[in-house]
């Protein structure tokens, strides 16, 4: 795999951003389709940049292939994880590059970037029940489920959390 795993450019902003987005649409994880509020936010890499980390999985022939945003908790895109805990949103493979590790690759930065936060214990993510090879992912790299933290961000649109102690 000729992958490699890298803070975002502003460069290529607009294209994680449609990525991100267009991989939200596509795989029915939007309620609202194309008109649900939350693709603004998944298109807009620049903000999520400023306010985070944002790595992505460059391919030498194809140009960006996934893309992850990454937080330390208790800061603005931390959804669950609090003090001492780190946390991984929006990670979206192209559909043409799924299967070739492109996910794992992009949670395994995630788990390293936990690592080196001073204090970090656990590295926390919500997903939603669609996501069944995502899922698989998190298991094998030994995130195990966490129920009790489950959550809705909004009104009827469940989503499961997994965690992994470092």
């Amino acid at each position: 795999m000729d992958i490699v795993i890298r803070a975002v450019r502003p460069e290529e902003y607009e294209e994680l951003g449609d990525l991100t987005g267009l991989t939200y649409l596509n795989d029915g994880l939007l309620l609202h389709g194309e008109d649900d509020f939350y693709l603004a936010v998944l298109r807009d890499t620049a903000r999520r940049a400023r306010e985070s980390e944002v790595l992505v999985a460059a391919d030498p022939e194809s140009g960006i292939v996934g893309g992850v945003t990454f937080a330390a908790g208790g800061t603005t895109w931390a959804d669950i994880a609090v003090a001492g805990e780190a946390e991984f949103r929006m990670l979206v493979v192209a559909p043409a590059a799924r299967g070739r590790g492109v996910g794992e690759a992009l949670v395994r930065a995630c788990a390293d970037r936990a690592r080196a936060l001073p204090g970090c214990a656990r590295l926390v993510l919500s997903t939603d029940a669609k996501m069944v090879a995502a899922h698989r992912i998190y298991e094998r790299l030994g995130f195990v489920r966490t129920p009790d933290r489950d959550w809705e961000p909004i009104p009827g649109h469940a989503l499961r959390t997994y965690a992994l102690e470092l």
